[in-house]
């Protein structure tokens, strides 16, 4: 799995396969959890790599996606916010074309804390949907 961090705009791009994706849905969906992510991993648009994905459980509260200290994602909150985004990466594992889903806050957002950092999921498809 690919993750970069682009601080300027306050954004994480992540890319991989469907298995890589089906197990972050997993690791999100349990609360817990370490998953690799290529440390060594380019960009051309100038992102910084980012080394692990870090999930945990924090009671009573929304979905609150950080990046940055020694280079890892973190991906937090309650249970129940973390089962909707765990959903949201299964849907991108089976998806079985191309695109892109972007989990951005806005007023009211569902699941997402005010203070999250923008991810953009690209499909293992790559590209745009057919």
């Amino acid at each position: 799995m690919k993750a970069f961090l682009y601080p300027a705009f306050g954004e994480v791009d992540l890319s991989g396969t469907a298995d890589e994706y089906h197990a972050l849905a997993a690791l999100v969906a349990a609360g817990s959890g370490t998953q690799a992510a290529e440390p060594d991993a380019t960009d051309a648009f100038g992102g910084t790599a980012l080394t692990r994905i870090q999930v945990s459980t924090s009671a009573n509260s929304l979905v609150l996606i950080s990046a940055g200290a020694g280079g890892i994602l973190q991906i937090s909150g309650a249970p129940d916010p973390l089962a909707i985004l765990a959903s949201n990466f299964e849907a991108m594992a089976t998806a079985e074309d191309g695109g892109h889903l972007h989990v951005d806050y806005f007023p009211d957002h569902p699941y997402l804390d005010p203070g999250s950092a923008s991810l953009i999921v690209n499909s293992p498809h790559g590209g745009m949907p057919a």
